[in-house]
């Protein structure tokens, strides 16, 4: 491996935080079964859930207030539940704000009638609809209290009129869980086989979804220990099925999601499809026998929750819920990413700044590396002394290949270089810098969190731009051409790392390689400018190692 190589691998190691996850990405599920094994394992369960309704599209407010609602509130969430279909389809989080500027929360659940409608049904279903069950369209009954909060529950009831009462009693802790145990009571003289279901329903793509492959965020699910993720695409394309005996399914975004959690060892059949609106189901696959003058009920767990780690971490445990911390996209170096943000999440509770325990986790981390990257910079620093004799090499030999590698690897036995021990330190690294990355990428802890001077927002990008010389002239650039400092000093601070190391010895990549810090610089100024802090830090640190390094070798910079 020659120093054209070595340089390679560095800059793959710099681009693969990028660019990782666009390799890697999950393969789209393919729904092999003909059209008849289709229809037949559509018919193991025949109720049906998922008719089309008409909407006609309203403001949130005017949906909220046009409807008999039950309010909801917390120390976490605000917001409302439908009497009508007894949806609940209004959550607001109390500790998240829509944006620095003012005081307003996520708003997160919204009614159906609303263009971003993402709401919540529970019921129950039969086989071929036979039995007078609640729908979207029943107006619930109130019995006892009208608020529901972490103190007292709330019940609803709704009769059919033909001798079977249902019920739904709704729990809410003090988070971002509720309890939802769903009662029939058969007055009839017949036993009634009836199937508890529940289903989550969004109207649309949500706008600011991000639509990068190093953050999953669509449907989500654990069947049977199983991880499956399906991307909004995938599923207007082809309607999932699937199948378990324990789990829980949902929708997730980048900050916040919601998911459905059936009593574990129901077998239940789960479906995710786009049919007007994307939504997210199951049903047991199993009926509820109620017999005549008994009744008999269902318990589901809902989730509408911010992915704060420590809150998610602790349902999972308490809740016993299968790999529910995975909600959170921890990516492929689950077990180097987690453990990242406790750190992280420690230094900022130390240090009472998130910048700065961005500053002391990338410190930690070169430190750890330290031998590794001491290694390698002194053997690419070796790479760049004998640079000169290299070329001369090439030039006398370059119609005889075979002798130049001789003249080249006798060059190597001289100065005693071994031209890949550059690469595995490089290379060793990369999957640790990835999980770093990865974890301030997807941090909700990080979202609103300020660092010095003009970053309000660690999640968001700088929010300079040299185009209007950083504010010193009265003129907002748009969003393109919004280049900040700190995207300009990860830039600077790539070109410096560039020249000192060993330079390609084709013209063509040379120029090439030149190029990259501006495209970096381009590329990374929309990124959160948490994560070019990182990186920029970073690279001053390396620069920092090499350059001793260099001077140790006496090695001479470009």
């Amino acid at each position: 491996m020659d120093n054209k190589n070595v340089f390679i691998a560095i800059a793959l190691s710099m681009s693969v935080l990028l660019f990782w996850a666009a390799f890697f990405e999950n393969p789209k599920p393919v729904n092999n079964n003909t059209p008849q094994q289709q229809k037949a394992n559509e018919n193991i369960i025949t109720p049906n859930i998922n008719e089309s309704l008409k909407i006609n599209k309203i403001s949130r407010e005017d949906s909220i207030k046009g409807s008999k609602r039950i309010k909801i509130e917390n120390e976490s969430v605000i917001g409302s539940m439908s009497l009508e279909g007894g949806l609940i389809d209004d959550i607001s989080f109390k500790k998240h704000k829509q944006n620095l500027e003012n005081n307003l929360n996520i708003e997160f659940l919204n009614p159906a009638q609303t263009e971003n409608g993402f709401y919540v049904e529970t019921g129950w279903t039969s086989i071929g609809n036979k039995i007078n069950v609640p729908s979207r369209k029943s107006i619930w009954k109130v019995n006892g209290e009208k608020i529901l909060n972490n103190k007292q529950p709330v019940i609803l009831e709704w009769n059919n009129g033909e001798g079977i009462i249902f019920k739904k009693k709704i729990e809410l802790d003090d988070k971002y869980l509720f309890k939802i145990t769903q009662q029939v009571q058969n007055n009839t003289n017949q036993s009634i086989d009836l199937f508890p279901y529940a289903q989550i329903t969004r109207n649309k793509i949500p706008d600011d979804i991000q639509n990068f492959y190093i953050s999953h965020e669509g449907f989500i699910g654990v069947f049977d220990e199983e991880l499956k993720e399906d991307d909004y695409d995938d599923i207007q394309e082809n309607k999932i099925v699937r199948e378990a005996n324990k789990g829980w399914l949902g929708i997730t975004d980048k900050y916040w999601m919601t998911a459905l959690v059936p009593k574990n060892g129901e077998n239940f059949k789960s479906t995710f499809l786009y049919k007007d609106a994307f939504k997210a189901n199951y049903i047991l696959n199993n009926p509820t026998r109620i017999n005549p003058s008994s009744n008999n009920s269902n318990e589901v767990k809902l989730f509408v929750a911010a992915k704060e780690v420590e809150t998610i971490d602790s349902y999972a445990a308490n809740q016993n819920i299968d790999k529910f911390d995975l909600v959170i996209d921890w990516g492929w170096f689950y077990f180097f990413t987690k453990p990242l943000f406790f750190i992280i999440d420690y230094l900022f509770k130390y240090s009472g700044n998130f910048g700065i325990a961005i500053v002391i986790i990338t410190i930690g981390i070169r430190l750890i590396f330290f031998p590794l990257a001491n290694y390698s910079f002194r053997s690419m620093a070796k790479m760049k002394a004998v640079q000169p004799e290299m070329m001369r090499l090439k030039e006398l030999h370059k119609e005889d290949k075979v002798k130049l590698q001789q003249e080249m690897m006798a060059l190597y036995r001289k100065e005693k270089i071994n031209p890949a021990s550059g690469c595995l330190p490089i290379l060793i690294q990369i999957p640790f810098f990835f999980a770093i990355y990865k974890m301030l990428f997807i941090s909700l802890e990080m979202r609103h969190q300020p660092f010095f001077g003009w970053i309000k927002d660690l999640s968001d990008k700088d929010p300079t731009s040299i185009f209007n010389l950083f504010g010193f002239i009265p003129w907002d650039p748009p969003s393109f051409l919004i280049i900040g400092i700190w995207p300009i000093l990860m830039g600077a601070s790539m070109w410096v790392q560039q020249k000192l190391n060993p330079a390609p010895a084709d013209p063509i990549q040379a120029k090439i390689f030149a190029f990259f810090p501006l495209f970096l610089t381009i590329i990374l100024a929309s990124f959160p400018s948490g994560l070019v802090v990182y990186w920029t830090i970073n690279n001053i640190l390396t620069i920092a190692q090499q350059w001793v390094i260099m001077r140790q070798t006496k090695v001479k910079t470009n």
